[in-house]
Formats: C-alpha cells, sequence, structure tokens
C-alpha cells in the first residue's frame, strides 16, 4: 500500500507543483501579455467614448500592447459596468465608470456598487449648471426659485432622460433650497443637445446640464448660466456664479473614473495606476480635455475611493427623496 500510494505521489507530484497558487510579483513582471481592454458602459461617438479611446491609445504606448475599447451599452450603463466588474482581474480589462455607478442600484437597475471594483482613479468631473434664454425675465438663480415657488409646476426644465445625471442634480439642488422636487416639471430627453433645441425654441424654461454642453450657446449670447453646482467657481468660467452663492450649500458633479475588477493584484493595480497617472498629468491629457470641453479632476487611491463612497451616500439621499428609489 505504502509503495502504491508513493508511485501515485510521484505521477501527482508535477500536477501539484503546478496547481500552487501563482506569485502576484511573477504575474505583474509579465504584465500585461496581452492586449488592454477598455470597456466603456455608453454609446460610440459620445463624450465618454471619446475619452476612454484617449485612454487606451496611451495605454498602448505606456505598456506596450495594444489598447481596445468595446462599447457594452444598454440598463443605463449597467451592462457595460457588470461587464467590467465580471471581467477575469489580470488587469487586461479596464472599465470607464461613470457617475451611474454610485446611482443605478439605488435605483433599481442594478446591484452593482463601486465596492464591485478596484478603483484606479477618477480623471473628470463636470459640474451640473442651471442655464436659461438669454432674454429671461429671472436675472439670478434666487429670482427663478422665487418664480418656481410662486407657481409650482409651470416652470419647465430638461438636460437628460428622467432620473439621469442632471436630473438628479437638479433634483438634490430643488431639495436643498427647499424647492419641492414636482414644482419644477422636468421634460425628459435624450440629453443635453437636444434639450439645448428645447431652450433655445423656447419650449422649456431651463436646462439642468454641464457648462461645457451649452458653451457654444453661451458663448453666443443665447444662453445664460444662473449658477454652477460646484464648490467653487469654474476656471474656465469665473463669471458664473455657484450655486453657494446664493445660499443653496449643494455640489452635484457628473463624473468618469478608471476601474478594474475585485482582487486584480496589488503589482498589476499598481502598474496600471502609475501608467495612467502619468497619462493624465501629461500635456496630451490636458490638450484633449481643453478640445472636447471636459473638466479635469483627478484623484487617487483611497482618495478616489472616499469620493464614490460619499456619491454613494449622497445620490441615495436624492434618489429616495425625489421618488426614485426602487
Amino acid at each position: 500500500m505504502t509503495k502504491s500510494i508513493h508511485a501515485i505521489l510521484l505521477i501527482l507530484l508535477p500536477f501539484l507543483i503546478g496547481c500552487k497558487p501563482s506569485d502576484p510579483n511573477a504575474a505583474a513582471a509579465s504584465y500585461p501579455s496581452k492586449s488592454i481592454t477598455v470597456i466603456c458602459p455608453w454609446a460610440a461617438g459620445g463624450g465618454t467614448d471619446r475619452l476612454s479611446r484617449f485612454i487606451a491609445d496611451q495605454l498602448q504606448s505606456e505598456l506596450g500592447k495594444p489598447g481596445v475599447v468595446i462599447n457594452r451599452t444598454g440598463g443605463s450603463g449597467a451592462v457595460g459596468h457588470s461587464a467590467g466588474a465580471l471581467a477575469k482581474p489580470d488587469g487586461h480589462t479596464i472599465t470607464m465608470i461613470t457617475f451611474e455607478l454610485s446611482t443605478m442600484h439605488w435605483m433599481g437597475i442594478s446591484d452593482l456598487t463601486w465596492e464591485d471594483y478596484e478603483p484606479v482613479l477618477q480623471m473628470n468631473a463636470d459640474a451640473a449648471a442651471i442655464i436659461v434664454r438669454a432674454d429671461a425675465p429671472w436675472k439670478n438663480l434666487n429670482e427663478f426659485l422665487a418664480a418656481a415657488k410662486a407657481d409650482p409646476g409651470k416652470l419647465t426644465m430638461s438636460g437628460t432622460s428622467t432620473g439621469g445625471a442632471w436630473d438628479l442634480a437638479r433634483a438634490g439642488f430643488q431639495l436643498e433650497a427647499d424647492v419641492p422636487v414636482e414644482a419644477i416639471r422636468w421634460i425628459p430627453t435624450k440629453g443635453s443637445a437636444p434639450s439645448i433645441v428645447e431652450l433655445l425654441g423656447g419650449h422649456i424654461d431651463a436646462v439642468c446640464c454641464s457648462v461645457p454642453e451649452a458653451i457654444s450657446q453661451i458663448e453666443a449670447g443665447q444662453l445664460r448660466t444662473l449658477a454652477v453646482m460646484s464648490e467653487d467657481r469654474l476656471l474656465d468660467y469665473p463669471d458664473m456664479p455657484t450655486a453657494k452663492e446664493s445660499g443653496i450649500n449643494w455640489v452635484a458633479v457628473g463624473w468618469r473614473g478608471l476601474a478594474v475588477p475585485k482582487g486584480t493584484p496589488e503589482p498589476i493595480l499598481q502598474t496600471i495606476r502609475e501608467a495612467c497617472e502619468r497619462i493624465i498629468t501629461s500635456p496630451e491629457y490636458d490638450d484633449f480635455m481643453k478640445k472636447n470641453g471636459f473638466s479635469t479632476e483627478i484623484r487617487t487611491g483611497d482618495a478616489f475611493s472616499q469620493f464614490l463612497a460619499d456619491q454613494d451616500s449622497q445620490w441615495k439621499t436624492v434618489i429616495e427623496a425625489a421618488g426614485y428609489a426602487k
């Protein structure tokens, strides 16, 4: 019996050695071993897609392997975010996570949260803004809010679909201003561009979106910004007042960042983070962001994780108060 067991062990020994846990440092040393996929949860041609393709190209230069973007759309962002979270945690799949990751689970769209990832870094944040026609009767934010309170349901606003980023931004803003969410009727559209068309045509009273999305019409003198929902005035648009200056302590941003699946080995995560940090501190990144009208906001490591946790808490409160929770 002893000889038989010994013989079996001799046969199995090579397999047992081959099955021992891999060395994370060895895996990092050979990383990347194939092309790197950047999953974009949104359609080709949009801002998130353009940023994803820029990052994929830069990662190819940094890490020496092809960078490929795959657009996994659907489910209000849930399909792409889920595909990224469930990918093999070997560093070869990176997800461009967006604001919707902070809201979709509270709205019953998906169970996914930021804790299903290893956050890499945040690269962008665009503050929401309340924008009206240049000839609108309200000269400042307080006059606009006073009109909404005086005649609830008369004023209309748009910027996204119902429950989208800018709808939630204005809902939280109104709650902070003690203006009921339903006091301003939200007219859903497919995005800021069609909303701006409706505003210019006089079909709605205001739009909530980022300043870069409406900057052409603002600079042409067709539209006017009543307030931006940022901590401080925007560096590129210092003449635009913040909501805080009108006594409304509210900040709302649409953000983008990068994350990898939970369980990605720390040495590989560090390699990715360092490569991405070099990318987003480069002149090429600054030029790309300015050309596309995106605001740069960088957070890494624990700072990004804390931001994601804070966003999760902030939007839970708004979604429940606005009646969008499922």
